[in-house]
């Protein structure tokens, strides 16, 4: 996986802040399953949660997105 790519950032994230697949997805109001497609690169997030996901995170939606 490239962790320059949306699906890489994505998992470094959530390991970074210690949650499972399924307890991000609690936080954010998704599901396990979704959070799982995203970060295997199966589907990409829709605007709402790229939103959702940065403001978790803390970080901006271009960062998410690889453009940093």
């Amino acid at each position: 996986m490239d962790r320059d790519s949306f699906s890489g950032r994505l998992k470094d994230l959530r390991l970074e802040s210690g949650l499972t697949q399924a307890g991000l997805a609690q936080k954010i109001g998704a599901t396990q399953r979704q959070v799982s497609f995203w970060e295997k690169a199966q589907v990409e997030p829709n605007i709402f949660w790229l939103i959702k996901l940065a403001d978790f995170f803390d970080v901006s939606v271009d960062y998410l997105i690889g453009r940093n």
